[in-house]
């Protein structure tokens, strides 16, 4: 299967479709085998967080500033679901199912959560926290806060044919000084359910494309204006910074590098998106129009 651009290749069963044809810059190997050496290792220093109603640590040898080393043990815990493990700068990750999980569980946190923290702990490649269509062969992306619009507005676009480049998490890197998004995987959640990944959408991208804007979306009243707005300077930064749910410790200030030096002509724009639902279709041309104008 391909997700994020990678090729995995493992001895377990994934129960949805990923059997999607698109290019690859990576592979990696899932593996049931678990190394006595990485299960006795002094994994102690953890990152403690809530996702999908499960506790979730991130566990080391060591303290943990955000980047992984060579040969440094890690572990990634939904605890009493399934257990990732893996050595810093190593393609092949091991994985324990506990108690309460299953393949279905074990499917779902290995692709929704634990790669994007993997590829960003190992430097494959920058996350930002959005949904994101292509147009017209360049990616956009739209960036808000939990409960922002970003689900619904990417299905919009889906139904209105265009690829899938990601529901909730992109992967970027650089490429002859542009910013590409590649494809997280084809499948997208337009409402709210812990612990699936959603609809597979049968027109998602084959390949990177190149970045073209990012949408800041933020509600209004039912009945206001559409307006879209360019955002410039240090509030252009922090509004992609804040984006960016992997920028931590260490990689925090790799992020930063990464955002300030971000290409000429690659804006971000907020749009006032009223609270009406009728109004998707006004909201869609609003910014196809505008996708046409910066080009």
């Amino acid at each position: 299967m391909t997700v994020y651009g990678t090729k995995i290749k493992s001895d377990l069963s994934f129960s949805l479709d990923f059997s999607q044809e698109s290019e690859t810059e990576y592979e990696i190997a899932l593996s049931s085998g678990v190394p006595e050496t990485l299960k006795k290792a002094s994994l102690c220093n953890n990152v403690i967080y809530s996702s999908h109603g499960r506790s979730v640590y991130l566990h080391s040898d060591r303290l943990i500033d955000g980047s992984s080393k060579i040969g440094q043990p890690w572990c990634f815990e939904v605890k009493e679901v399934v257990r990732f493990y893996w050595y810093g700068g190593d393609r092949t990750i091991y994985y324990e199912l506990d108690d309460k999980g299953d393949v279905d569980l074990l499917n779902f946190w290995f692709v929704h959560q634990f790669l994007p923290v993997y590829m960003s702990l190992e430097n494959m490649y920058y996350f930002v926290h959005a949904g994101a269509v292509e147009v017209e062969g360049k990616s956009i992306l739209f960036i808000a806060p939990s409960m922002g619009g970003k689900s619904t507005l990417t299905d919009y676009f889906i139904r209105q044919g265009h690829p899938l480049v990601s529901d909730d998490k992109v992967p970027i890197y650089t490429e002859e000084g542009r910013w590409m998004a590649v494809g997280s995987h084809p499948y997208h959640r337009p409402f709210r359910t812990y612990e699936v990944l959603g609809y597979r959408a049968e027109n998602s991208v084959q390949a990177s494309s190149p970045v073209h804007a990012f949408y800041l979306l933020e509600k209004t009243g039912a009945e206001e204006d559409i307006a879209i707005k360019e955002i410039r300077g240090l509030k252009k930064i922090n509004q992609l910074l804040s984006q960016c749910p992997y920028a931590l410790g260490s990689n925090r200030s790799r992020y930063m590098k990464y955002v300030t030096s971000m290409p000429d002509g690659l804006g971000v724009f907020s749009i006032k998106i009223p609270q009406n639902i009728n109004r998707l279709g006004e909201v869609y041309e609003a910014i196809i129009r505008h996708h046409k104008r910066v080009q």
